[in-house]
């Protein structure tokens, strides 16, 4: 089974004067932190909420020039068997390269299986690939033997034909 992984991460920022300016330091920061290793794990702003009225918050909360920002950090993990299993290694990936920075999971959501157009397009793909490359094989093996064939003495037929166009 495979699932879709959403943590949420309190990222400290200093010496900010703007909740908007604090989100984008702390998606650099967080960035920074994740990668190379992290590269495939998905960066948003996180959504804060007030727990007594409901109403939307700015996710940055600003006091002394000093934010505290909700990102949410987004991953798949693959061949889990259990949802809590796929928790677990989000936050101990996620949290081996955040060092000092809280995070809780907000949601698991499973994968479903790839549907039947999927595949039929990946293997079109496939089958493109594969012309391709026995193009290339092709060329390359004529290039090699010296047998490659001119028409009418041009060098070059597809370069015209491409320039008609």
């Amino acid at each position: 089974m495979n699932c879709r992984v959403v943590v949420e991460a309190a990222v400290p920022v200093y010496d900010v004067e703007t909740p908007d300016e604090a989100v984008r330091i702390a998606i650099s920061k967080t960035g920074e932190m994740l990668n190379p290793d992290l590269n495939y794990v998905e960066i948003n702003m996180g959504q804060r909420s007030c727990p007594h009225c409901g109403e939307e918050q700015e996710p940055a909360f600003i006091a002394a020039d000093e934010s505290l920002v909700a990102l949410e950090l987004e991953m798949t993990v693959f061949n889990v068997e259990r949802e809590e299993h796929a928790a677990r290694i989000a936050r101990k990936e996620i949290g081996q390269r955040l060092e000092n920075i809280p995070l809780d999971v907000l949601e698991i959501e499973p994968i479903d299986e790839e549907s039947e157009d999927d595949d039929t397009a990946e293997t079109e793909d496939e089958t493109a690939e594969r012309e391709a490359e026995t193009t290339i094989d092709e060329i390359t093996s004529d290039t090699e033997t010296g047998e490659r064939e001119e028409e009418d003495g041009e060098v070059l037929p597809e370069f015209e034909e491409l320039i008609d166009e």
